[in-house]
């Protein structure tokens, strides 16, 4: 067996057998050349595209604390959290 065909084989086995989490996906929150946004006042958000300003009651996360990845600790903590209109960290509705 080539080195090649017995690597891909070694990883297969690896992930079947343990879950290897080197080679776990996760899905990003936008795509590249954009950045998400979230509703005021409320848990939606969208994504708009780098050179663009949020839509019109949508704001930026604020700084330190934007999601990156579906699930990761910020995707998770703005399910139970939003801003109001000056700002202000509150929990969501």
């Amino acid at each position: 067996m080539s080195r090649p065909a017995a690597a891909l084989v070694s990883a297969a086995a690896c992930v079947a057998v343990t879950g290897c989490s080197d080679f776990e996906y996760q899905e990003d929150i936008c795509s590249s050349g954009e950045y998400p946004v979230m509703t005021v006042g409320d848990t939606g958000s969208a994504c708009v595209a780098d050179k663009d300003e949020p839509p019109a009651g949508f704001v930026r996360y604020p700084k330190g604390k934007v999601p990156q990845q579906v699930d990761d600790k910020w995707d998770v903590y703005w399910r139970t959290h939003t801003l109001d209109k000056n700002g202000k960290i509150i929990d969501a509705p």
